[in-house]
């Protein structure tokens, strides 16, 4: 009986979602309203730290939320129909989210990230589609953030002064930021720079940081990885002899799993190296839960497994 009533819920939020994003649908005029909404916990921090307490800043997704498999809920529905300006990654990120933005721009404030950014420095995956994961390039995350200073400067002119100043700060943070994170990785000999995990998300991260980066997955968690897949990695370990590989806090740990067996089973013992924040920010215990802190977080996890050291981070060991 329980299933039977999930299901009846489960139609309903869907067919309440598919109205809201229905050609004929008109999102709803806001007027003065000071409520931003963002889609990922990564975009939302920035947002956070350009208009301060002046503005009312809404994350749909939480902690350790995967943004490729995410549905919008009936909560989100409201928050984005009462929302002045909306505020996206872009590049497909949220794919399933993607045509509903598109619907309502001419309604809505609505800044993707990726528009400020460099497109020579995007990464292709093939002649239509860009590596989404961009924050992982603090640099080219900086133009998505300067382009998203500059449209709210647009939308909100009398905060003008408020919104640079914030933005100044954060463009300093950032290149301390990238100084410090590259001295950190160069601590790790080059021929064990080796970054593996379940999908593709870390590609700008081993070009802005000289990090070999492979993963079992592609760009996107939506499809399963196939037998060949996790087989061809195994053999590349083997062959490499490498140490350790990592988990991702918002993708399941499922084809690693079996990557490490595969390697058991050739007799090669390989490690989690520990867990790294890929597409969503972690909770506020975690130490992760800013953009700043997600990038130190994951470098120093990766700097420990790969070098054995043992770095201290917020006051605590790295294992």
């Amino acid at each position: 009986m329980k299933s039977i009533i999930y299901s009846i819920v489960k139609v309903l939020s869907f067919c309440f979602i598919c109205l809201f994003s229905s050609c004929e649908w008109k999102p709803k005029a806001v007027g003065d309203s000071k409520s931003i909404v963002c889609t990922t916990t990564i975009i939302g921090d920035l947002v956070k730290q350009l208009v301060k307490d002046k503005y009312e800043v809404k994350v749909l997704m939480g902690a350790g939320v995967d943004p490729h498999m995410y549905e919008a809920k009936p909560s989100d529905v409201r928050a984005l129909g009462n929302a002045r300006v909306i505020v996206f990654n872009g590049l497909h990120l949220e794919g399933k989210m993607t045509d509903l933005f598109e619907r309502m721009k001419d309604e809505k404030d609505i800044i993707s990230f990726s528009n400020g950014m460099t497109e020579s420095k995007l990464i292709k995956v093939n002649s239509h589609t860009h590596d989404p994961h961009v924050w992982f390039d603090p640099f080219l995350w900086l133009e998505g953030v300067k382009e998203c200073a500059n449209q709210l400067v647009k939308i909100f002119p009398k905060d003008k002064e408020f919104i640079l100043k914030n933005y100044s700060k954060i463009e300093v943070d950032f290149i301390s930021l990238n100084s410090e994170l590259n001295s950190k990785i160069h601590e790790i000999p080059k021929e064990q720079r080796i970054l593996i995990t379940s999908h593709d998300a870390f590609h700008y991260f081993g070009k802005a940081f000289d990090v070999e980066v492979l993963a079992i997955q592609g760009i996107s968690t939506v499809s399963e990885p196939g037998l060949k897949d996790v087989s061809n990695l195994v053999n590349l370990i083997v062959k490499r002899k490498v140490k350790a590989i990592f988990v991702e806090s918002s993708v399941s740990s499922k084809s690693i799993s079996a990557v490490i067996e595969g390697c058991k089973s050739k007799n090669q013992i390989v490690k989690i190296g520990g867990i790294l924040y890929s597409d969503a920010l972690g909770d506020e215990k975690s130490g992760a839960d800013t953009y700043v802190g997600m990038m130190k977080k994951n470098v120093f996890t990766l700097v420990n497994a790969l070098t054995k050291k043992q770095l201290v981070y917020n006051g605590k060991k790295q294992h």
